[in-house]
């Protein structure tokens, strides 16, 4: 690990940026990240997460010339540079190179003749920087900084759980085994998702130090904004702001502008009550529901899927989801897997299906009928609209009478849920409704949905 720099001798960052001739110049938050980033840079921490909305030139100073300053007054540090791709990666790469060959160039702390490719390249002085793509492969590399910007690309990963799970294992396994003791890692990033890696590092790491910057001020702004204060006026004013709110609509803006991605109380589902259980309870009733599809998935198209939701009611009285099963294929390739999953489950888990208006429907449900003989069958329409549906269900997570058994499809299950409405998906909400239906009020909605039988 090299030397600590003298920071009595070396230019401050601010005082550096200020005369490092960047666009746009330090605005009022920029300085409060550079006050936080030298402290990073200092020793007084480790670990520095930075939550700004898109366009608040955050990259600017903490993926230019924050490493710039860091390689040219921190003799012979290594810094790693990831970002979502590797593109970006190298843009930044370049900026960060020419600083410092401009800043550096009459110094021991140029750039070396032999090493100056965008995305890596060392400087005369010994200090080196290597950038990479967000899973780019790392091995070899050691680094006393590492600075990761932007590690998600858009929405569609963000929505993703095996995205997200996929950054997560990279950022534990890969990136931060490259860290020398003692080392330092800033994110800086917008946030998308609450289960993004910065709300995972939030939610399980209390050693990070963060400055969360909103749009708008909420009470209690780190730089001193009264609430409702636009974050840079000069750039996106209150009135541009309030255009882009109506604009990316309510969940976009509280993720991506607020820094705030949406909260249980702004959500139908408070999926923070629902209890995870290590293994399944005794329950008195067992059900499993379906929300039926029957389109295959395929390149350029997102089909719903077919999900059925396998809900016990506990000997006090809960409701507990013991099992999730979700394809997405064709009709015949639904029906095997429901009558599959039937016979897994048992002939004492009744079996509920939806059916849709009209002749179709109903034979479609007399077909599903018929493969299930001899188990027990609720069919029925559905009435309402997918929110009054889902009201009983919401009802008793808040109540916390809802649970899962801890299984592979619980993020995915619970993401959902948490999305509801407005999410892009719905079946698992739409199954896990009928379940409940069957099971709270069964004797009332066995004449409602009607019951077959083999």
């Amino acid at each position: 690990m090299p030397p600590p720099a003298d920071t009595n001798a070396a230019p401050k960052l601010l005082k550096w940026a200020e005369g490092a001739a960047v666009a746009p110049r330090p605005a009022h938050h920029h300085k409060e990240m550079l006050k936080r980033l030298q402290r990073l840079a200092d020793g007084k921490s480790d670990r520095l997460m930075l939550l700004m909305p898109p366009g608040s030139a955050k990259s600017t100073y903490a993926s230019v010339v924050f490493p710039a300053w860091y390689l040219l007054t921190h003799p012979k540090s290594r810094v790693i540079a990831a970002c979502h791709t590797e593109s970006l990666a190298a843009h930044f790469g370049r900026r960060v190179r020419a600083l410092v060959l401009e800043h550096g160039a009459a110094t021991a702390d140029g750039l070396a003749r032999d090493d100056r490719a965008a995305g890596r390249f060392a400087t005369r002085g010994g200090a080196s920087y290597f950038a990479a793509g967000v899973r780019g492969p790392l091995m070899g590399r050691r680094a006393e900084l590492i600075v990761i910007d932007d590690p998600i690309k858009s929405i569609a990963e963000a929505e993703s759980a095996v995205m997200r799970d996929s950054l997560w294992d990279w950022f534990r396994a890969e990136l931060t085994t490259r860290l020398t003791p003692g080392g330092k890692i800033v994110l800086v990033m917008t946030r998308w998702h609450e289960d993004d890696l910065a709300g995972r590092l939030l939610a399980s790491d209390d050693t990070w130090q963060t400055l969360r910057l909103p749009a708008l001020a909420e009470a209690g702004d780190p730089i001193g904004r009264a609430p409702g204060e636009p974050l840079w006026p000069k750039w996106e004013d209150t009135a541009a702001l309030a255009r882009r709110r109506l604009a990316v609509g309510p969940r976009a803006w509280a993720a991506l502008y607020q820094q705030s991605p949406r909260t249980d109380a702004e959500a139908l589902f408070q999926t923070g009550r629902i209890g995870v259980l290590e293994a399944e309870p005794a329950c008195r009733r067992v059900v499993r529901a379906w929300d039926l599809a029957a389109t295959t998935a395929a390149e350029g198209r997102d089909p719903d899927w077919t999900a059925g939701i396998k809900l016990g009611r506990t000997e006090a009285g809960g409701f507990v989801v013991l099992d999730v099963r979700r394809l997405r294929g064709g009709p015949h390739e639904v029906a095997e897997t429901i009558v599959q999953t039937a016979k897994l489950d048992g002939r004492e888990v009744a079996v509920g299906l939806p059916q849709d208006p009209g002749q179709a429907g109903k034979q479609q449900v007399a077909w599903l009928t018929g493969l299930l003989a001899g188990f027990r069958v609720a069919a029925g329409p559905e009435t309402g609209s997918k929110i009054t549906r889902a009201q009983p269900a919401a009802a008793q997570t808040e109540a916390g009478n809802l649970s899962v058994v801890r299984g592979a499809w619980n993020r995915a299950f619970l993401d959902e849920l948490g999305d509801f409405p407005g999410g892009r998906k719905d079946d698992q909400v739409d199954a896990l409704a009928r379940a409940l239906a069957m099971l709270a009020d069964a004797p009332a909605r066995r004449m409602q949905l009607g019951i077959f039988g083999r």
